[in-house]
């Protein structure tokens, strides 16, 4: 049983993209596709092979798609982007005692219109399962949601919520418990798609290795968090692929890891159309030469 796992990273999430689309093109089958956060909006289209589509909506998205209150502001400095807090949109969600910087809305939206009732229905016929990693904030644990297990709008809920990365983005309320980014649990839910039975389990990090550069810490409160967060998640990530290779190793399972080479952005929350065409290719051309090298160590 084969499984794809690929991780949280907002618009890195591009990266993922392209180096799924080479192992797709190489003929993997996969029976299970888990994704949290950007991941959770990449599986479902992966898992029907239609990469064209996947590739045209992360190479076209944009800020203004996502966010109906957006608490960022993107400057250019000496050529250099800046990211600054929108103190009009962030002012406004205090005086509505909003609890987040941010919503999400339109994110949604463009969720119900990707992701057709006819394409949900397709998969949930078919032997592949898909499932989307969410933080239930209420119990403080994490929950994976299995496409199996609900119908449509249920499904593209489960799937906007694993994105929303509070306090930046919406919280999410849905029956008792009130929900958000499921990286903030399960950033990279190896051990997830090991309990599910797979046996091989291609996992797409959207991080690199090691870190490459000191990290640049904000210089306003505001970036400072934006910050604080990325490092807390760092720490969910190396737990996440610790737990995934032991696990692993106790059940003899075949782990093939894809990290990204460099360091991509400094905010994921970032969408530049521009950059993020030029991540889908580095992730194909990179999945590429990771596979050739590792063909060429089994030559004996």
């Amino acid at each position: 049983m084969r499984a794809l796992v690929i991780s949280g990273g907002g618009s890195k999430g591009a990266f993922a993209g392209g180096v799924a689309q080479y192992l797709l093109e190489q003929g993997h089958k996969y029976d299970l596709l888990l994704g949290t956060s950007t991941g959770s909006l990449l599986i479902p289209h992966l898992a029907l092979g239609d990469v064209k589509k996947i590739h045209s909506i992360y190479t076209n998205v944009n800020m203004k798609k996502i966010f109906n209150i957006n608490p960022f502001v993107v400057k250019k400095r000496k050529g250099i982007e800046i990211v600054t807090i929108n103190h009009f949109n962030v002012l406004l969600q205090f005086l509505r005692k909003k609890r987040t910087f941010g919503e999400s809305q339109k994110l949604r939206k463009q969720i119900r219109k990707n992701f057709t009732l006819s394409e949900f229905n397709q998969l949930k016929a078919s032997h592949c399962n898909i499932v989307v990693t969410v933080t239930n904030l209420t119990k403080n644990d994490v929950e994976y949601k299995a496409i199996r297990d609900f119908d449509y709008e249920d499904f593209c809920d489960w799937i906007w919520i694993s994105c929303n990365y509070i306090p930046f983005m919406s919280i999410a309320s849905k029956g008792d418990c009130e929900y958000g980014d499921g990286g903030f649990s399960s950033l990279v839910p190896i051990r997830e798609a090991i309990n599910r039975g797979a046996t091989v389990v291609d996992v797409v990090i959207l991080e690199t290795e090691t870190q490459l550069t000191p990290r640049v810490i904000g210089k306003n409160p505001f970036s400072l968090m934006v910050d604080l967060f990325a490092t807390l998640l760092d720490q969910v990530e190396k737990h996440d692929i610790t737990i995934g290779k032991l696990s692993a190793n106790h059940h003899d399972v075949k782990l093939n890891l894809f990290y990204t080479p460099t360091q991509l952005t400094d905010n994921a929350l970032i969408f530049n159309k521009q950059k993020m065409k030029q991540w889908w290719q580095e992730g194909y051309e990179y999945a590429k030469n990771k596979s050739a090298l590792m063909s060429d160590n089994k030559l004996p």
